[in-house]
């Protein structure tokens, strides 16, 4: 905690108060390619932007094309070199997902680095098209599934090149705050049960815990990926729309706790793009630093049950 206030590095060498242009300095992705889901805004824009510096091919996935092309005339602005592309994704639509699949397979493009960054916060009861609560469709389903498709071309790129893939989940500290049971199998959809604040730790849980059943299996294989998950910070961007006077008002207490945009991506595009963290995967980052996660966030039967559970949702998805 008191890092997190100072700002102080850490084993790493950087803190809460790096930046992603700092944490990436000196580091050249040109023989990389990205995708970023939710660039065109927040944390994920300055993720996108900070990797098309350090000359990665960035592939900016978002719902809106309007806000995505935006986004990279913003990026092509400040480094007319930087190379930016964009792709139709709605994460809470899993025919959605199937098309970007789809369409990025089509480009014939390497693929090292996989952000699943994109998501929602706080929302109203809602049902995605499928038929999921929004946050944990969206949040948690929508990256498992896009996963699972590029998984193929991830493992073809890290094999061709002996470059080691990565791909890294945006969690937060909010898996802490959470239903018991931690994943409400029975209950995913229950409008009486929900609760706005615990759906959306629920969902954040399930990012880790994706990440840590990932990577277990992708040891077991022998693939040269990695897979982690990071806490970006508090950071008052649309993720926050559903809750914006709350989120005032808190920020107001407690303003030294909160970071700006480029100290948000920090994280992301440490763990995304750092050469010490060759080898290191199936672990939650914190302000550039190894942070130990909830034991439910721990809980290796609660990743397996997540991992079927979440297979079985869209299958039967898929189907209908």
């Amino acid at each position: 905690m008191l890092r997190m206030i100072t700002g102080r590095p850490g084993p790493s060498g950087f803190g809460s108060a790096s930046t992603a242009e700092q944490v990436t300095h000196a580091i050249d992705g040109s023989n990389l390619t990205a995708i970023v889901t939710g660039g065109a805004s927040g944390v994920g824009l300055e993720t996108a932007r900070v990797l098309a510096m350090r000359n990665v091919h960035v592939i900016i996935a978002a719902r809106n094309m309007e806000a995505a092309n935006e986004a990279k005339q913003l990026i092509l602005k400040d480094n007319n070199a930087a190379r930016v592309d964009i792709e139709k994704l709605d994460l809470s639509s899993i025919r959605s997902v199937k098309a970007f699949a789809d369409n990025f397979s089509a480009l014939n493009l390497p693929l090292n680095m996989l952000i699943n960054n994109a998501g929602v916060m706080f929302c109203p009861f809602h049902l995605s098209e499928d038929g999921i609560e929004m946050q944990f469709a969206t949040n948690h389903i929508g990256h498992f599934y896009l996963t699972n498709l590029l998984l193929d071309k991830m493992k073809e790129t890290a094999k061709a090149t002996g470059i080691q893939g990565r791909i890294v989940n945006l969690s937060s500290l909010a898996h802490l705050f959470n239903y018991k049971e931690g994943i409400q199998f029975d209950k995913i959809n229950d409008k009486n049960s929900y609760h706005d604040k615990k759906a959306y730790g629920q969902s954040k849980l399930a990012n880790i815990l994706h990440a840590k059943e990932l990577s277990r299996r992708l040891q077991e294989e022998g693939a040269n990926i990695t897979v982690n998950s990071v806490h970006p910070g508090l950071i008052m961007t649309n993720l926050m729309r559903h809750s914006a006077l709350m989120m005032s008002i808190l920020k107001a207490f407690s303003s030294f706790l909160w970071k700006n945009v480029s100290q948000g991506a920090a994280t992301t595009c440490y763990v995304a793009l750092h050469p010490s963290l060759k080898g290191v995967t199936g672990k939650f980052f914190n302000d550039c630093n190894e942070y130990e996660p909830s034991k439910l966030a721990q809980d290796g039967d609660l990743a397996r049950n997540l991992w079927d559970f979440s297979n079985n949702l869209i299958n039967a998805a898929l189907k209908t």
